[in-house]
């Protein structure tokens, strides 16, 4: 019996009892994915640039992601956490640890980034027995109250939730196209110097436990911090004992052209926090640090009942084993070069687009109304998007004024048919 056109639009059937609050970038209604294709319901194809905000990083229902969540579906799929032990929650935190530098080597699982953020904020609270928590200007690390206070990309995030976690400070994040016209030395200077005036005169040092930084702000824009600012942030928090916390959430598992963003600095954070790519589209997420840091924790100190699903841990086995075997981190260096230098050509030829920025795949075009005066240009870009939508290309936005387009958000696969970016 074929759908009627009510089973088809979605959108219309949702109307009645699904929540307005979650904002959508589409009022489409999909069926399925295969690859690097999402198909609407009406059978129509779409590249999909979007894939979840960076989620499914391999493409939709890959092979070896599908086979891996059905065999563990047939065998165990509640969680165990709390009562033991599962066989591949323990396999999957020794193939996660293996990928990150020592001295990190203990995973705590829970189930979304913002859960991360939270957790790595009582983490360094309660190791350090201070109250502070430094975060950037622009940043974006979640929607639950602890991540919220650490995130200013968009003013609708935080309005009407104050009081939100007390002892909280933002700073000056090193803005290197829109402050210091790409001079990345300069402005890792300019913002190491403000960081460190805020701690003379606002926080004391003495009383911040960690700093939270994304190797490149994701929602903020697509804005990378240069290695020399990430450097000396970790020498910052050397000289007075505070945690570095990577904030590898959008950055992580290869997006950058490397497995994870902050190797690009050559540092090694106190604590990472991972998660959308980890699972391809299941609910999965992790804190890593080193184990003297969760036994400083302490038992108990911090729990979760989903956090650590067989069925998403067997899923994310499922992509390490594709990541390594297929060599795609060094296929998201390749395929981004040669995506910057394409996007650079159309740059040099058109004023709207004022900058080309990120590194590996993780590149955001900036839109202007005028180039000299870097005037963002957010209408633009939503016309971008509900045009390349009509043609059959998904692409998103991010930025304060939704003026870059973050293109693509996901891409690592080479597997034919699967995946962004192939050959």
């Amino acid at each position: 019996m074929p759908a009627s056109s009510d089973d088809l639009d979605l959108a219309a059937r949702a109307g009645g009892h699904l929540t307005p609050v979650l904002g959508r970038y589409f009022e489409r209604s999909w069926s399925h994915g295969v690859g690097h294709r999402l198909f609407d319901t009406a059978g129509r194809a779409y590249l999909d640039f979007a894939n979840g905000i960076a989620v499914t990083a391999l493409g939709h229902a890959h092979p070896a992601v599908s086979a891996a969540i059905h065999a563990q579906v047939d065998r165990l799929i509640g969680p165990t956490g709390a009562i033991g032990y599962a066989e591949p929650v323990v396999r999957f935190v020794d193939r996660l640890a293996a990928t990150l530098p020592d001295p990190i080597d203990s995973i705590f699982l829970l189930n979304s980034g913002s859960e991360t953020i939270d957790g790595a904020m009582k983490l360094a609270r309660r190791v350090t027995g201070r109250p502070a928590i430094i975060a950037f200007q622009g940043a974006f690390h979640g929607r639950t109250y602890g991540a919220t206070t650490l995130t200013s990309s968009s003013a609708n995030y935080r309005v009407g939730y104050e009081p939100l976690v007390p002892s909280v400070y933002l700073a000056p994040f090193p803005a290197v196209w829109h402050e210091f016209d790409g001079d990345e030395a300069r402005a890792s200077e300019v913002s190491l110097a403000r960081l460190r005036a805020m701690l003379a005169s606002v926080v004391p040092a003495s009383s911040v436990a960690a700093i939270f930084v994304e190797p490149v702000q994701g929602e903020g824009g697509y804005l990378p911090a240069p290695a020399a600012f990430l450097r000396g942030l970790r020498e910052l928090c050397d000289e007075h004992g505070i945690l570095l916390v990577a904030d590898e959430v959008q950055t992580g598992y290869g997006r950058t052209g490397r497995m994870w963003a902050f190797e690009g600095a050559g540092i090694v954070p106190d604590v990472v926090c991972i998660a959308k790519a980890i699972a391809n589209g299941l609910p999965l997420s992790a804190i890593a640090a080193r184990r003297e840091l969760h036994e400083r924790w302490g038992r108990g100190a911090h729990g979760s009942t989903y956090g650590g699903n067989p069925v998403a841990c067997a899923a994310a086995i499922a992509v390490l084993d594709t990541i390594e075997g297929q060599g795609l981190v060094a296929n998201a260096a390749a395929r981004g070069a040669e995506l910057t230098a394409g996007l650079a050509r159309l740059a040099a030829e058109d004023e709207r687009i004022g900058d080309v920025r990120g590194p590996g795949l993780m590149i955001g075009v900036e839109f202007v109304s005028d180039r000299a005066t870097k005037t963002p240009d957010g209408a633009l870009v939503d016309r971008l998007i509900a045009r390349s939508a009509d043609l059959g290309l998904l692409v998103l936005s991010c930025g304060p004024q939704h003026q870059v387009e973050g293109s693509p958000r996901n891409n690592l696969t080479v597997a034919p048919g699967f995946g962004m970016l192939s050959g």
